[in-house]
């Protein structure tokens, strides 16, 4: 079961000179990963963009560390609801696309959503509740 490790960010922050506590974006795409780690929001505070599209991620969780991130990518894995953006101050970009966003947890997936002000852009095509 694939895991975000510490290893795995340096591994993937080459362009950032394996600098991990300064990078401000990385892709953790096509990984396998099962969760998203605290190690992720711990390590790197700085992140404004993070790609994790195409794993096999179930929950959103372990993002509260990350107050500065613009852009999340979880498409193409195993979300079955939005949450844990609490903090997410500046979000402006969430991309959900082909998720397992159901009519049953649609209300309150845009009910967490409507605190992120800055959010402008929201893809949902292919879960079974399009918006």
């Amino acid at each position: 079961m694939p895991h975000i490790t510490r290893a795995l960010i340096r591994k993937r922050a080459e362009h950032n000179e394996g600098v991990i506590s300064t990078l401000e974006e990385i892709s953790l795409h096509q990984e396998e990963l099962e969760s998203i780690t605290e190690v992720l929001g711990t390590t790197c505070r700085k992140l404004k963009i993070l790609y994790l599209q195409n794993n096999i991620i179930p929950r959103m969780e372990n993002l509260h560390h990350l107050k500065d991130l613009e852009y999340l990518n979880l498409a193409l894995n195993n979300v079955a609801k939005i949450e844990g953006l609490d903090r997410c101050e500046f979000l402006n970009k969430l991309d959900m696309t082909v998720n397992f966003v159901d009519f049953d947890t649609l209300e309150e997936s845009v009910t967490h959503l409507k605190s992120r002000r800055h959010l402008a852009d929201l893809y949902m095509m292919g879960n079974p509740a399009q918006v």
